[in-house]
């Protein structure tokens, strides 16, 4: 695997030297710069290369391996007239990447929100602390802070119940800080959503259901992928996190036959995955190894967390979970790794450029001089240096084994 760590630009608290020091020859970034739908010019795209190699002849080389993200424009999720102004900038954002040598580009199709979360802040046993998601504030935030119109029919009876319990007896602070998490922007962005707004965003996909958002990332990737097969650029999709509706949105990136879907609906190798294992393995019904096995060839880029999923209420249709440490929880990290070592070895007989999949330790517990720092929720560099030193030792054994 090639190793990377993502970085969100000149105001990340971590910083170049640290990710080199961490032993990655690679960043993951983007332009947070650029609003959403606009194109990605090759000045700024040449400017971001400058800054991460600019300290290349004096220390060991890092390079900007992935895009994550190039987003997509809400009228193209919400299928509306306007989208192809929108996915012709996007072609040619892609057009300018590969111009300037980046090849590997990762996007997402969750609607309003990106990722979610109840808890930024969630303390573990050994004092280190987490994200995490419990289903039952999510509804609390739902039904009595943003008060979602029917938000009750999409809830069982004791969760409403269990949640106007706890709802009453919070703080207005806890009450503000839940508001503010679940409301939180893009990763690397500093711009969060308003409350006041909030519903009219969700009202935009009042009658766009599962059929429809399917719809609409189809139409979108049999327009963007076969310019990228072109360009030899990797378009790869990010999976919904979590994985499962929220807030009457649909999420059609969730399940092994969502990608198969998708992966069916443009058949060129540029229409890839982002095979992230902490967000599909939410999820106790994907087969993480077995997915490997399944679309290994459609892989091009590695996010490796695991979460742990928690004891739901009675009536749950999510699932509760936080973060666990990376070769704990939920994702038997030594099988999906053995698996990933299969597919590069595969790609090794096959004598592909593009054997080594880059790979980032995605997240990681905020511990030791960070609690003391502001960092972006799960970017710390301790907690993903750990990580990245735990795959980083997993992955050699395993390839040791099988010498």
């Amino acid at each position: 695997m090639i190793q990377t760590m993502r970085w969100f630009g000149l105001n990340d608290p971590v910083s170049l030297m640290d990710i080199r020091q961490a032993g990655c020859s690679g960043v993951v970034t983007a332009l947070h710069q650029i609003a959403v739908g606009e194109v990605w010019n090759e000045s700024a795209i040449l400017e971001r290369i400058n800054i991460v190699e600019a300290d290349n002849q004096q220390f060991t080389t890092l390079n900007w391996e992935v895009v994550e993200s190039l987003p997509v424009h809400e009228d193209i999720k919400k299928g509306l007239p306007t989208r192809d102004i929108y996915i012709e900038n996007y072609k040619i954002s892609l057009q300018n990447l590969a111009k300037c040598g980046i090849k590997i580009v990762c996007y997402n199709f969750m609607p309003v929100l990106d990722w979610s979360r109840t808890n930024l802040n969630y303390e573990m046993p050994d004092g280190s602390r987490a994200l995490r998601f419990v289903w039952e504030d999510f509804v609390i935030f739902d039904l009595y802070i943003l008060k979602r119109p029917n938000s009750q029919n999409d809830y069982a009876e004791e969760v409403q119940i269990s949640a106007k319990k706890k709802f009453d007896s919070m703080t207005k602070e806890e009450i503000s800080g839940l508001r503010n998490t679940v409301l939180l922007g893009l990763p690397g962005s500093e711009e969060a959503f308003e409350l006041e707004n909030f519903q009219g965003l969700l009202n935009n996909y009042a009658t766009i259901g599962d059929t429809e958002l399917r719809q609409n990332l189809y139409y979108f990737i049999k327009q963007v992928a076969p310019v990228a097969q072109e360009l030899g650029v990797k378009l790869c999709i990010h999976p919904d996190d979590p994985p499962f509706s929220l807030m009457g949105l649909s999420r059609v990136v969730s399940t092994e036959n969502d990608l198969a879907q998708l992966m069916a609906a443009c058949d060129v190798n540029a229409n890839g995955i982002t095979f992230c294992t902490g967000s599909l393995g939410v999820r106790a019904d994907n087969n993480l190894p077995k997915m490997i096995e399944r679309f290994g060839n459609r892989i091009h880029f590695l996010h490796l967390r695991t979460t742990k999923r928690e004891k739901n209420l009675p009536g749950d249709v999510s699932q509760n979970f936080h973060e666990a440490a990376h070769l704990a929880g939920d994702v038997d990290m030594y099988e999906v790794v053995k698996a990933v070592v299969l597919e590069e070895k595969k790609r090794e007989k096959e004598g592909r450029i593009d054997a080594k999949i880059p790979m980032r330790p995605d997240h990681g517990h905020q511990m030791l001089d960070d609690l003391h720092k502001k960092t972006y929720p799960g970017y710390s560099a301790i907690g993903r240096l750990k990580a990245l030193a735990e795959l980083r030792g997993l992955e050699m054994g395993i390839i040791k084994s099988m010498a």
